[in-house]
């Protein structure tokens, strides 16, 4: 495959993919389900803050569990992916994860909620993420083409940025009308959805190398030799694991500090989360222009150095206009993080052959992620020891000082998206 340039970029028609109906229905997927996992990302905790009465270490178990299948699964998970067609892997995945959040309504109904039932949805539901997340991050390439993987990017972290913004300011009233607990009703029928336009896409998915000439332990080993021997795959992978750590260190502290320093109710939260999140919206639209006047390389250290230490507003504001400062750079970290990603994955997904594709996903995600159980875990000892408030300084100088693996490689020259064999 030729190597995508920043020219060809920028001559896309504006609609672009949105041309192809089957682009449509994924992107439609992908608005459903997202809009779940914010409501999902606001009501848990808050079902364990105020139904539960949770102190700030079992919200930091809380989120830790939430990310913990990373960890747990994440290796194989990139393994077992390749063996199978991605599409059934993320409706079987969905089904799965609407069925685990009704339990938690249920158990309010009857009077059964406690904070280990909490625990046990939180670290089913992170697993079965696991597999959702390599299978659609894996099917991209088969579904538009190489060629269109800047495009596709951008237009799925639209999507993604556009239901961080509604999400929470949807979620926080329902949290305030129905509760918490009912909200996940909603989160539930959004996973439904989700399965439902995956499932009406029609391009065939061809079938992948028999599972019977494989052996797990090679196939992962295979998987790590290419992704640590890869000149921008490596840079890449470590400062998503700095910046993973760091910015789960911070959120896990987030909601804890807007509730309980500053006085904010369900409503007021989601105001601020939806603030954050209207920079991704932002960096989304952004993100094609920066990388083709940048190039994907330096884009990935410079959204992270410009951006990130806006974080360290938020644990200095107070009630009134500091307050909304402070969401201004929360916004602008969402931004750079959105630009980032579109930029990483992209360098990602082009540099690797389609066999290997599952288990670049997986590995990416299980540093990504699998650091974020170490975030949530030390976010919630440190908050107990020294408050969210220095918590939330150490999370936004961690986040920035997360720009230095990739100005220190190649990626700092990476001007073009690499070509690589498609097989």
């Amino acid at each position: 495959m030729s190597s995508v340039t920043r020219e060809r970029a920028s001559r896309t028609p504006r609609l672009g993919l949105f041309r192809v109906p089957d682009f449509r229905r994924f992107y439609g997927a992908t608005l459903a389900g997202q809009l779940a996992d914010r409501f999902v990302f606001l009501a848990l905790p808050l079902v364990a803050i105020v139904w539960l009465d949770a102190d700030e270490f079992e919200v930091g178990v809380l989120t830790a569990l939430t990310t913990a299948g990373s960890l747990l699964i994440g290796l194989p998970a990139g393994a077992w992916v390749d063996r199978w067609r991605k599409r059934p892997v993320m409706i079987s995945t969905d089904l799965v994860r609407a069925a685990l959040l009704l339990l938690v309504p249920l158990a309010w109904w009857a009077d059964a909620l406690t904070i280990g039932l909490l625990f046990a949805v939180a670290l089913v539901h992170g697993m079965m993420t696991v597999l959702f997340e390599v299978g659609y991050t894996s099917y991209l390439p088969a579904l538009i083409g190489r060629e269109h993987l800047v495009e596709g990017n951008a237009k799925i972290a639209a999507a993604r940025s556009a239901t961080s913004i509604s999400g929470p300011g949807l979620a926080g009233p329902l949290v305030a009308g129905l509760g918490a607990p009912l909200t996940l009703v909603v989160s539930s029928a959004g996973m439904l959805l989700s399965a439902l336009g995956v499932l009406r896409i029609r391009k065939p998915e061809p079938q992948p190398e028999s599972a019977l000439t494989r052996h797990l332990i090679r196939e992962v080993r295979e998987g790590l030799r290419f992704v640590l021997g890869h000149p921008m795959l490596r840079p890449i992978l470590f400062t998503d694991g700095i910046f993973s750590l760091f910015l789960i260190t911070y959120q896990t502290m987030l909601l804890v500090f807007l509730s309980r320093h500053l006085d904010l109710g369900s409503f007021g939260i989601g105001l601020v989360l939806s603030a954050m999140a209207s920079g991704g919206l932002t960096g989304a639209l952004l993100a094609r222009r920066v990388i083709g006047r940048v190039g994907p390389g330096p884009a990935v250290w410079l959204a992270t150095l410009c951006t990130a230490p806006a974080a360290a507003i938020l644990p200095l504001a107070r009630p009134g206009w500091l307050l909304w400062l402070a969401a201004a750079g929360l916004a602008l970290v969402s931004a750079g993080g959105v630009i980032r990603l579109v930029s990483q994955v992209g360098l990602q997904q082009a540099a690797t052959p389609d066999r290997l594709l599952g288990r670049m996903s997986a590995i990416v995600r299980f540093v990504q992620w699998g650091v974020m159980p170490i975030g949530a875990l030390l976010g919630g000892l440190l908050g107990g020891l020294f408050g969210a408030q220095a918590v939330l300084f150490i999370g936004a100088v961690g986040m920035t000082a997360a720009f230095l693996p990739a100005v220190l490689s190649p990626l700092a020259a990476a001007r073009e998206l690499p070509a690589t064999a498609a097989t």
